[in-house]
């Protein structure tokens, strides 16, 4: 056992001490470790109830670090509190518990980053993104941070959230941001395509779209939601998926086209292959598409970075490890 008390980590916490920047760093050396064996990932869980609700748990061992670890949050109309929790993987001690609202939002907007370093062109300089919810500015920042984006274009059904969003893109970035009309006016000869929604039907077409584009699908994590159409993915020279495995069992878009078994998943790449292999687009691609699912790797690899920082940094709330105790049988 860890002769340092469990940390709580807040949601300050975690803001102060870790950029998107970092998030990204932190999440390629988290699929570096999947690609080398040293890193697995805890197939993702979930159920459902009332009008939409949903109960997640994710997780992921790294016994190489020596953490194992899971995050949990029940999704509502209400709002959401995900709780990140660190183990030690040789005894099973608690390491430390981690607020994890921003987290999770760097955590996919980091994954977004490393598609898009990997998969868009070197020279791709607009973003359209569909989707002005609450991942949209970690999803704008994280295509910011890995390609000289000079235009960005905005849809989202809610005017008010939509204009939220432009005017703080505005702001945050020296690019010109335009308030789109309908998803095709924003992604119409855009070379890069981030989808975050709750739609329930594909809402990105085939003509909708220009030769040499890259789709970042990153809101239809559960098989009642969808996005992309299957003439889109009918035109995608590589489908990359962070899971393959939470894929294949949550995400709709896929199975439909890819089908239930396993031999039509063979031209599906995971994340860590893609970052292992280090090679950039290819020029006779037509579309890619990353498929981001969510995954106990991405928030363990910036959860343990997390822990470490807060270690040095003598930050995070300390509390007592649990006590043992035997229950009354009688």
């Amino acid at each position: 056992m860890s002769d340092q008390s469990p940390l709580w980590i807040s949601e300050a916490d975690v803001v102060s001490m870790m950029s998107l920047g970092d998030a990204i760093n932190a999440l390629e050396r988290g699929l570096l470790a999947e690609a080398r064996g040293d890193a697995r990932n805890m197939v993702k869980t979930h159920l459902t109830w009332g009008k939409g609700s949903t109960l997640h748990a994710i997780g992921a061992v790294f016994a190489h670090d020596g953490f194992v670890g899971t995050k949990t949050w029940a999704h509502t109309e209400g709002g959401a509190t995900p709780l990140l929790i660190l183990f030690d993987s040789v005894d099973g001690s608690l390491r430390a518990v981690i607020e994890a609202f921003a987290l999770g939002q760097m955590r996919t907007g980091a994954a977004t980053g490393v598609a898009t370093r990997r998969l868009a062109a070197e020279d791709a300089d607009e973003l359209a993104i569909i989707g002005a919810g609450k991942q949209a500015a970690a999803q704008i920042a994280a295509v910011v941070a890995v390609r000289p984006i000079r235009r960005i274009r905005v849809f989202g059904r809610n005017e008010e959230r939509r204009a939220r969003v432009v005017a703080w893109a505005r702001q945050e970035f020296g690019a010109e941001v335009i308030e789109a009309g309908s998803i095709a006016e924003a992604v119409a000869d855009a070379p890069i395509i981030n989808v975050v929604t709750r739609a329930t039907e594909p809402i990105l077409f085939a003509d909708m779209v220009s030769r040499g584009a890259h789709i970042n699908a990153v809101g239809a994590i559960t098989p009642e939601r969808a996005e992309i159409a299957r003439d889109a993915l009918e035109r995608c020279d590589q489908v990359v998926v962070d899971t393959i495995p939470s894929a294949q069992n949550l995400s709709r878009e896929l199975i439909e086209y890819f089908g239930a078994a396993a031999s039509g998943w063979k031209r599906v790449k995971s994340l860590a292959s893609v970052v292992a292999a280090g090679k950039p687009r290819r020029a006779s691609d037509d579309l890619t598409l990353f498929k981001s699912m969510g995954m106990g790797i991405s928030d363990l690899a910036l959860g343990i970075d997390l822990y470490h920082r807060a270690a040095q940094r003598g930050l995070g709330r300390g509390f007592a490890h649990p006590q043992k105790i035997a229950p009354r049988l009688r």
